[in-house]
């Protein structure tokens, strides 16, 4: 039973961080699609209230391991889980 608890933990894990990269990706969208510019940091989606709060990795259980593309002209562009690993499809976290 302890091996199914596992797997079904880390699935569980892998469907959060699927759901948390598509709603600050989302939140980065709007923000851009409201203000014309994309924004500087994650904090700042939450201080213009486009997120309640700074994003949780689910995989690593910080705030601090999103690997963050940037534009050439500064903003976030998009964002990347900074866990190590691979997912249960076999893709890297890093690549969602």
């Amino acid at each position: 039973a302890a091996p199914r608890y596992f797997i079904h933990l880390d699935r569980a894990k892998e469907a959060g961080l699927k759901q948390t990269l598509f709603i600050t990706r989302d939140a980065l969208d709007k923000f851009h699609a409201d203000k014309g510019r994309l924004p500087n940091s994650l904090d700042e989606l939450v201080a213009e209230r486009y997120l309640r709060k700074r994003p949780l990795d689910p995989i690593t259980e910080r705030a601090d391991t999103w690997l963050i593309s940037t534009q050439e002209g500064g903003g976030i562009h998009d964002l990347h889980s900074g866990a190590e690993g691979v997912a249960s499809d076999g893709t890297r976290y890093g690549e969602w």
